[in-house]
């Protein structure tokens, strides 16, 4: 019999074999730190328009090479728990204002890397904790101050396209011009009056082939596949959409149909024939030239809509389906009955066309307005499409964002060194030992234009000496000027590189509270990991939004 041997005394006595604990400042809180900012440095040469991309492969070979933040965090799949306190601030960003994550990540990352310091010179965590807090909610009373406009017609091209440029600019700088006028456009045309703009209505196509100038935004919607009959367009036309096959319905049971004569077998053969014409000429009647059905379309009712000319078109998803509904205004039938007039959708053009090398059916609505709009994406690469693909998404998503709250603000990092300045005098004036950290947290904000230089190829330090002797001459909107070549400054309102008021609102509050979070650690407990493969989430199913 094996003899047992008693456990050491102390926390570790009370855990199951294989369990770890970790406790104090050197083993808990700075090893936290350490992670986060390794994080935030993996992402800080990816900031701002001349950020770096990052060649990232996911568990499934799939090969991603992009600088957006969001992309980058969801792939790597990263496992240390305080890191992904960072990602889960980062995703709310993202889900908030769907632009912003990397300011969330660097900001954290800095403010964390400065209480390291703090905590080395012998602050307590709490005493940090609250001067982060106490400056963070000065930032955000700071913040209003600094706006610089407000858009006020959410459907004037003019004002709404300087705020998608600068989102789009740090994405795909060199085609901010281009592509800031195609989300516009798309964006415009799907707001409805009522004001609640839905990101789902600008919808992506990828096309393989020329280059990224030709792209274009289509009112209606783009599949990429071939109708399945011989009737290739309809113009002005009546559209009857199915969630159901066209094909003839077959029973569970099998049964046995015993035939003696060869008229009998006409006959049997005829009754279906005769059944399936009927339903086709009575959804020809009702007016529609058009049908849509979710399912596959049987050898008898194509040849039927071939003769009475029905252009059929198989659509697979079933949210495409809804969203065809939605684009032409018609109800889905469940079944193979002739549309009423209320049920019949209606449409300007549906034909079949070639885009490069791929035939694609194209439903389009001529009016200004349209309840969908696609932005067809040209490409020479997949990576190249794709990486066009989140650009687009982010400027979609600012408009969302104006039509929450149409202010905005100066970009180029002067409203970071703006406040960086407002909140240093602020601690200057605050008693006890919070001061400290109210300063630090200024220093932090200093990150955030020091990677937009650092990543345009000059010297941080002698631009942030210049953004504060700007500043402190009172010209709040002088940002980094990441084009001259050397250390520059320029005016960003002048030079229309706006950033959006919420997202740089919830950015400072989601880093300091995500930053807060990780020094409130004290103690790491880890079980021991249960044996078997763990099981991986399918992250790639498409949602329902609608």
């Amino acid at each position: 019999m094996a003899m047992h041997i008693p456990k050491a005394p102390g926390f570790a006595q009370m855990l199951k074999d294989g369990a770890r604990h970790m406790s104090g400042l050197d083993e808990a809180v700075f090893r936290n730190i350490d992670a986060c900012k390794e994080l935030a440095n993996t992402t800080k040469s990816a900031y701002g328009p001349f950020g770096l991309n990052k060649m990232v492969i996911n568990h499934l070979d799939k090969l991603f090479v992009t600088n957006d933040a969001a992309t980058i965090l969801r792939e790597l799949e990263v496992q240390h728990p305080a890191a992904k306190m960072l990602i889960l601030a980062s995703q709310q960003q993202e889900q908030e204002c769907g632009d912003g994550t990397n300011f969330v990540l660097i900001f954290a990352g800095a403010l964390l890397e400065k209480a390291e310091d703090l905590l080395r010179m012998g602050l307590s965590v709490p005493e940090v904790i609250k001067g982060y807090e106490l400056a963070c909610k000065q930032a955000l009373e700071i913040l209003p101050a600094l706006v610089v406009g407000k858009i006020e017609n959410k459907k004037n091209k003019g004002e709404v396209r300087n705020v998608i440029r600068a989102a789009v600019m740090s994405k795909q700088y060199g085609l901010e011009e281009f592509l800031a006028d195609l989300v516009t456009d798309a964006s415009i045309s799907v707001m409805p009056n009522s004001g609640n703009f839905n990101v789902d209505n600008v919808r992506i196509c990828k096309v393989l082939g020329q280059g990224v100038e030709n792209s274009k935004a289509i009112q209606g919607m783009v599949f990429k596949r071939q109708v399945e009959g011989d009737v290739k367009k309809a113009e002005n036309c009546k559209v009857a959409v199915y969630t159901c096959p066209l094909d003839v319905m077959h029973t569970e049971t099998k049964g046995t149909v015993l035939i003696k004569t060869a008229a009998e077998l006409l006959d049997y053969s005829r009754g279906e024939e005769t059944q399936v014409e009927e339903q086709v000429k009575a959804i020809v009647e009702s007016g529609c030239k058009v049908a849509v059905t979710g399912g596959k379309v049987g050898e008898l009712y194509l040849h039927y809509c071939n003769k009475y000319g029905l252009m059929i078109v198989r659509v697979p998803s079933k949210f495409d389906v809804r969203r065809l509904c939605k684009t032409i205004g018609a109800t889905a039938l469940p079944r193979l009955t002739a549309p009423t007039a209320e049920e019949a959708g209606h449409c300007d053009e549906v034909k079949v066309d070639e885009i490069g090398d791929t035939p694609v059916i194209i439903f389009r609505q001529k009016s200004d307005a349209s309840p969908i709009t696609t932005i067809v994406i040209r490409g020479a690469t997949e990576n190249t499409m794709d990486d066009i693909e989140r650009a687009i998404d982010d400027g979609v998503n600012t408009y969302k964002g104006l039509t929450k709250d149409n202010r905005y603000v100066a970009g180029a990092g002067a409203v970071e060194i703006e406040l960086a300045k407002q909140i240093n005098s602020y601690g200057e004036k605050c008693p006890g030992l919070a001061q400290y950290a109210i300063q630090k947290f200024a220093e932090s904000l200093e990150e955030l234009p020091r990677a937009l230089a650092t990543n345009s190829g000059v010297k941080a330090s002698d631009v942030i000496s210049r953004l504060y002797a700007a500043h402190q001459e009172g010209n709040q909107n002088v940002g980094v000027d990441i084009e001259a070549g050397v250390p520059a400054v320029k005016n960003a309102v002048e030079a229309k590189i706006l950033d959006l008021f919420s997202t740089k609102y919830w950015s400072l509050k989601f880093a300091t509270v995500a930053a807060c979070t990780v020094l409130s650690v004290d103690q790491i407990i880890m079980a021991k990991p249960a044996g078997g493969p763990k099981p991986r989430e399918n992250k790639n199913t498409e949602e329902d939004d609608d």
